[in-house]
C-alpha cells in the first residue's frame, strides 16, 4: 500500500499520521497561548525587584466566589505636586510611576513618566482612570487590586487597620508588577500562591 490511497472519486486520502500531526500542532499552539501569561507572571516574580506598598482594604466577600480582598493601593491616588503631573493625561493613557523607599522601607511615588526608561528607580506601570489636567490628583489602576483569600479570612483582613497592612510586589524593569505577599505588621498572612 502507498502512503496515500486513491478514493473511488479519484481524490487522494491523507494518511492518518498527517491528521494526527495537524491536531497535535493545534493543541500545542493552544497550550502555548494559555501558558504565555503564566510564563510572563513567573518571569516578573523571579527577575523583578521586590517593593513594599501601603494598601487600603475594601470589600472582602463575594457570595458567588467566596472570600477575596479588593485593595486600594495608597499609590493609586497620585498627588498633583508630583513631577510629571503638570501635563494633561487622558483616561486610559499608560503611566509609569517612579517609586522610592521611605524611612520605613515602604515605597512611595516620586514622579510620573510616559515611559519606564525615564525613571531613575523602580517604576510601576498603570493606567490613568480618568482624564487629568495640571494641578489635579490622578487616579491610577495598576491591575493588582484583587485576590482570593482562604475562606473566613477576608473579614479579618477587612477589619485590620490599613496602616498595618502592606503588599509586597515584584516589579520588572518595564514596570510590570505581580503580587508576592500580603503583610500585617510585617508578618506574612498570604503568599503569592493565593494571588
Amino acid at each position: 500500500m502507498s502512503a496515500t490511497e486513491t478514493m473511488a472519486d479519484g481524490g487522494e486520502r491523507k494518511p492518518q499520521s498527517t491528521v494526527y500531526l495537524r491536531w497535535g500542532v493545534i493543541i500545542l499552539l493552544q497550550l502555548g497561548l494559555i501558558a504565555l501569561p503564566l510564563v510572563e507572571r513567573l518571569r516578573v516574580h523571579l527577575l523583578g525587584q521586590e517593593v513594599r506598598l501601603e494598601v487600603r482594604p475594601v470589600d472582602p466577600r463575594d457570595l458567588l466566589r467566596g472570600d477575596y480582598v479588593i485593595i486600594n493601593l495608597a499609590i493609586a491616588r497620585l498627588d498633583a505636586a508630583l513631577p510629571g503631573l503638570e501635563r494633561v493625561i487622558k483616561a486610559g493613557d499608560p503611566v509609569y510611576v517612579e517609586l522610592a523607599a521611605d524611612s520605613a522601607g515602604v515605597f512611595q511615588p516620586v514622579a510620573v513618566h510616559t515611559a519606564p526608561e525615564a525613571a531613575k528607580g523602580p517604576v510601576i506601570a498603570g493606567t490613568a482612570q480618568s482624564s487629568h489636567s495640571a494641578g489635579a490628583t490622578l487616579q491610577v489602576d495598576y491591575g493588582i487590586d484583587a485576590f482570593f483569600v482562604p475562606e473566613g479570612e477576608g473579614r479579618a483582613i477587612e477589619t485590620t487597620a490599613p496602616e498595618r497592612i502592606n503588599l509586597v510586589i515584584s516589579l520588572d524593569k518595564s514596570g510590570r508588577s505581580a503580587p508576592l505577599r500580603l503583610l500585617v505588621d510585617g508578618r506574612e498572612i498570604l503568599s503569592d500562591a493565593g494571588f
